[in-house]
Formats: structure tokens, C-alpha cells, sequence
């Protein structure tokens, strides 16, 4: 066995309606005594209840979806404007994606407090859309320091919303299993994030006030995302931003769509990964596990539902195949997305991708 893996340095607390305790030792912890609070105005009264008793010198709200530059340059001069010294972010991928803007040119530490599954609070990867183009990269200066955790923060987030921010950060654990980087400590992560996952999910659709299905799915939010920030962007989330940054298609709910094709046409070319997948889930086999998980949390079906033409289905096609990452389990062709990104549009039975065969007359999964 030869692999290297390099741990992220970042501090996490789960702390159970504590969130302004913890947060109010952490700002203290580094020293700062200028905070930049990014909350979008739903997350409005959240963020104040956090931020009650910190130095907050200014609040700021314009966050948008796929991060665009134009958003991220108006955060970014506001930070200086106000000389902030901490950023704090409270809110979903949308909102830290928005620090980690501001981070990657100035520097400045964040405080990530997700109040959703995005999991983008526990990696170093960065995203800003321009011109319908999604770009993406990897830099320490936008990892957050810290990350809070704080379940009575996500009970308010309605559950269907809930379903396709967890059914995202499963996708983070699948990926890994497979990324360019990929290393044995990365697929037990995603092992343990998947079980947890399966196991929170249908706990919040069948008690979403309740704790404990919250709970299970933010620690597996953070597994699925240390497991795909070391392990690196796979097929899955590559059609992802591609769709995202050409259609502004709502980014939860896509990946809640795309994951299970990307899943069953790699899955008979990675045996080893897709009997851990399985392993995980409790099931036979790795599609099945999942299929069963989607079916009792009612999850996001077809990419139709949230927008996407099908003629600009087949229009992704070629930058889709541009940006296919290296080592990706099974050869890419245009025919190959194709096919998937209309399945996917359809909510075809995703076991169609298995066999290599399109049915149109296939019925809609559920």
C-alpha cells in the first residue's frame, strides 16, 4: 500500500444550540475584533442570534448562487472599505462560497457556520461564476478556519431543501471514492459519510424538528466533504458546475438529480468502490443502495423539473467532455454524456447508464 494524504488544518465544533457560545470563543481565539458577517436575508435573524455579542462592523447580504464576480469584487472592496479582520459566514454553500471569495485575495480567516448540508465550510475549494462559466480552484487561504456546527440552526431549513443539500453532500462522498486524488483514508471517510447520510436523511424527513437526524447529516456533511476536498472533483460534480454556471440551475437539487447516473456509469468500471458504496448504504449493490435512499426521502427527480431545456442539455455536451478529470474510472465520450445529461433531463431509470442503453420509453424513477 503506497499513498500520501494530506489532513486539512481547520478546527470543528459540534455544538447542539451553542452556536454563539462557540462562535464567541472562536473570534476570540484568533484575535479579531472587526467582523464581516455574510448572511443572505434569510438567514437574517440566524445570523443576528450568533452574532449578538461580537464586533460586527458590518453585515453583509448579497449573496447569490455560483458566487459571481461581480458579487464576490462588491464583497470584496466592502471588506476593505470597513477594515474587517474576520470573516463570518452563516448560511448555506452559497454564503460561504461568497467568504471564500473574499478570502482568496485578501486572506482574511473565516468562521464558517452552515445552516445547511453544502459542506463546503470543511474544503479548501473555491467557485466563481463569469459569463456562464463556472470556474473553480484550490487555495488554503479560503479554507475556514473553523467550523461550527450547530443542528438547531438547520431545523428551520424546510426538508425538501433539506433532502437535496444531503443528497449534495452524499454526492461529495461518491465522488470521492473515485477522484483524481484519491487515497484509502479518502474512501473510508466517504464510507462513514454515506452511512451517516443514509441513516440522517429519512431520520429528518420522518422528525424534521428533531435533533438526531440532524445531527447524523451534518457529520456527514463535514466526512463527505474532508473525503472530497482531499480526494478531488469528480465526474459528478464536474456536469454539475457545467450545468450550474451555463443555466443557473438551483445547485442542490442538481446535484440531487445527476448523482445517481454519474453513479451507475462508473460504478461497473470501480468494483472495489462500488462495494464499499454498497457496503455503506446496507445494500446489495451500490445504485440500489441509493435508488432506495432517494425513494424514501421523495428526492429530486429530473433536471426538467428546475428549468433545463433538453436541447441545452445536449448544448453542455462539449464542455462537459472539456472537463473530465483525469483517472475517471471509465473512458468519457460525447455519446456517454449525452446520454446521461438526457437521462438525467427525463429522470430516467439511472440503470439505463449501467447497461449502456437509452430507452426513451423509460418511465420516470421513483
Amino acid at each position: 500500500m503506497r499513498f500520501e494524504h494530506e489532513s486539512l488544518a481547520q478546527r470543528v465544533c459540534f455544538a447542539s444550540g451553542a452556536a454563539a457560545a462557540r462562535v464567541r470563543a472562536e473570534v476570540e481565539r484568533l484575535g479579531a475584533s472587526r467582523v464581516m458577517v455574510i448572511a443572505a436575508p434569510a438567514e437574517a435573524e440566524l445570523a443576528q442570534t450568533v452574532t449578538a455579542d461580537l464586533p460586527v462592523v458590518l453585515l453583509w447580504d448579497e449573496v447569490v448562487m455560483h458566487v459571481p464576480v461581480e458579487v464576490a469584487e462588491r464583497a470584496r472592496a466592502a471588506a476593505a472599505e470597513h477594515r474587517a479582520d474576520l470573516l463570518l459566514s452563516v448560511g448555506g454553500g452559497s454564503t460561504t462560497g461568497l467568504a471564500k471569495a473574499v478570502a482568496l485575495t485578501c486572506g482574511l480567516p473565516i468562521v464558517a457556520v452552515p445552516t445547511t448540508y453544502a459542506g463546503s465550510e470543511a474544503t479548501s475549494v473555491w467557485g466563481l461564476t463569469e459569463q456562464a462559466h463556472k470556474t473553480t480552484g484550490v487555495d488554503a487561504r479560503v479554507l475556514p478556519r473553523c467550523v461550527v456546527y450547530d443542528a438547531t440552526l438547520t431545523v428551520s431549513l424546510p426538508v425538501p431543501m433539506s433532502v437535496a443539500s444531503g443528497l449534495n453532500a452524499l454526492a461529495h462522498c461518491v465522488d470521492a471514492m473515485w477522484g483524481p486524488r484519491v487515497d484509502p483514508v479518502d474512501q473510508a471517510l466517504a464510507g462513514e459519510g454515506i452511512r451517516a447520510l443514509a441513516a440522517g436523511l429519512p431520520a429528518v424527513v420522518a422528525d424534521p424538528a428533531g435533533l438526531p437526524g440532524r445531527e447524523q447529516t451534518l457529520y456527514g456533511t463535514y466526512l463527505s466533504a474532508v473525503a472530497f476536498s482531499s480526494a478531488g472533483s469528480g465526474l459528478h460534480h464536474k456536469i454539475c458546475h457545467v450545468l450550474g454556471g451555463m443555466y443557473d440551475l438551483p445547485h442542490a437539487q442538481t446535484h440531487a438529480v445527476v448523482l445517481p447516473y454519474v453513479l451507475a456509469f462508473n460504478a461497473p468500471a470501480a468494483p472495489q468502490a462500488e462495494q464499499r458504496i454498497a457496503a455503506a448504504f446496507g445494500a446489495g449493490s451500490a445504485i440500489d443502495g441509493l435508488e432506495g435512499l432517494r425513494r424514501d426521502v421523495d428526492a429530486p427527480k429530473a433536471l426538467r423539473d428546475y428549468g433545463l431545456k433538453e436541447t441545452e442539455a445536449d448544448d453542455a455536451v462539449q464542455a462537459v467532455l472539456d472537463v473530465v478529470p483525469d483517472g475517471n474510472p471509465r473512458p468519457v465520450t460525447a455519446e456517454d454524456v449525452q446520454r446521461l445529461l438526457r437521462a438525467a433531463w427525463r429522470g430516467a431509470d439511472p440503470r439505463t447508464m449501467t447497461a449502456g442503453v437509452t430507452d426513451d420509453s423509460t418511465t420516470t424513477a421513483r
